[in-house]
């Protein structure tokens, strides 16, 4: 007997990331059940996709931030991500001494410091 995980086929039909509810649950791509919709990020001022933050399991777990290019498909129960869980991208504070002047923050950049700032309740 494979012990392969498979992604269920009863997830739903594709939805927008307006209707992707918290507490959906989210498989990498090997199937592998990895935790749970935390919360959806999308850009304030035009509303566009960026990521979501994933409470991973078991728990009590951790926070982790799969940006939209990591996921492959929202589906009405459940996401589906194009990557292994340990490639997303762990939630910690920002570095000390904050950003330069002159730098300028990559999407990635911002989305994980909007999905930290969520986390902790700050903005």
């Amino acid at each position: 007997m494979s012990t392969a995980s498979v992604i269920p086929d009863d997830l739903g039909p594709p939805v927008s990331h307006l209707a992707v509810a918290d507490g959906v649950p989210v498989f990498d791509r090997a199937g592998r059940r990895i935790g749970v919709v935390d919360q959806v990020m999308a850009d304030p001022a035009s509303g566009i996709f960026e990521g979501l933050v994933i409470h991973t399991l078991p728990l009590p777990g951790r926070h982790v931030y799969a940006d939209h290019g990591q996921i492959a498909e929202l589906r009405e129960r459940g996401i589906v991500l194009a990557v292994d869980g340990d490639e997303l991208h762990p939630l910690a504070p920002p570095a000390r001494g904050g950003r330069q002047r002159d730098s300028v923050e990559s999407p990635l950049e911002r989305g994980l410091r909007r999905a930290w700032d969520w986390l902790n309740g700050v903005g």
